[in-house]
């Protein structure tokens, strides 16, 4: 007997239903402060930590997951199923075709950014983030700043389009995050926020509650809570962009598969890449949380040899939902 699906889990419509394959086992924008602020951030971004092996970023309090070359190769991956998942564009948001400014907020290793600074050669665009993990080869139309999005904006000069994804886990207060992307957007500017639901469901397999994987997700869900993060925002995007002010809200519900499973050949692709994907960002998304809820690292590593088996194992049918929220700041605001 299947899974029965999360609160945000069933498509919409029956388009969206994955079949599985029955064969398949110094920023001129800134206001004077704003020089002293990131200062006084790069005087400590390089005091990394060292916890079970892996590095982390001196802002341990804000973010859970590692920062190291390993993380790095993670995040470049994911960065390219999404695109995949989301037919190959960068963006959904219709945004003008010569956008003079972007923000990229938590931009991680900026690979998002500097693509957008390759497709709009037009726009100035600026990627923050709190680890300086970024390559210093870029677009001349592409920067990068050491920034906390959840402190006070300091930018002088509004942007036309804002873009943040995969925040999940890292965000404590999101409805003054949304807030201050409408302040600091152009009227008529767009919005445009991609995360996720970490709870897996399958429409037809075999995943259960309470199987590794599942008890795996709960207690990444539970530690992220105890950190006072939010932990699955995708489903609450269009609920913040709509109490902020934004209008012409759109948000689009993709399922991700994790496995080769589905027997559409293009989501076979992305659930081949997002099996990997998962199973090396396994130990990054559970050590630092599961430790702190009082697991040794040696039983974490063991659990996490049972949750791989159930990502490989194609009868599950596990899959994921990816949203994507876009929204207009009126023409009429300030």
């Amino acid at each position: 007997m299947s899974s029965p699906a999360p609160p945000d889990a069933a498509p919409p419509n029956p388009d969206l239903l994955i079949e599985a394959d029955s064969h398949s086992e110094t920023d001129s924008a800134l206001g004077d402060d704003a020089e002293s602020y990131t200062t006084s951030l790069r005087s400590s971004i390089f005091n990394y930590t060292f916890e079970n092996g892996r590095r982390y970023h001196a802002y341990g309090e804000k973010y859970f997951l590692p920062n190291d070359e390993a993380e790095m190769d993670r995040l470049d991956l994911f960065h390219h199923i999404l695109t995949l998942r989301c037919g190959g564009e960068l963006h959904m948001a219709p945004i003008p075709e010569n956008p003079q400014r972007i923000l990229d907020i938590g931009t991680g290793t900026g690979i998002w950014a500097i693509e957008m600074a390759d497709e709009y050669p037009s726009a100035e665009v600026l990627g923050t983030d709190l680890s300086p993990i970024q390559p210093s080869l870029l677009p001349p139309n592409c920067r990068f700043e050491i920034d906390d999005c959840e402190q006070d904006w300091l930018y002088s000069t509004k942007f036309d389009y804002i873009h943040a994804r995969y925040l999940a886990g890292t965000i404590k207060d999101w409805p003054r995050l949304v807030s201050q992307a409408y302040r600091h957007l152009r009227p008529g500017g767009w919005l445009e926020l991609q995360d996720f639901t970490m709870k897996f469901y399958t429409h037809g397999g075999e995943f259960k509650p309470g199987c590794a994987l599942d008890r795996w997700c709960d207690g990444v869900i539970e530690g992220v809570k105890a950190w006072g993060r939010e932990p699955e925002p995708g489903p609450k995007l269009e609920d913040w962009v709509k109490d902020a002010g934004f209008v012409n809200v759109v948000h689009k519900l993709l399922p991700i598969p994790v496995g080769t499973w589905p027997k559409d050949r293009k989501m076979k692709e992305i659930g081949a890449l997002d099996l990997v994907q998962f199973k090396e960002g396994l130990e990054s998304a559970a050590m630092r949380v599961f430790t702190a809820q009082g697991w040794q690292p040696e039983e974490v590593q063991v659990f996490l040899a049972d949750v791989r088996k159930d990502l490989s194992n194609p009868k599950l049918q596990a899959q994921h939902n990816f949203h994507v929220v876009y929204a207009q700041k009126p023409l009429s605001a300030e």
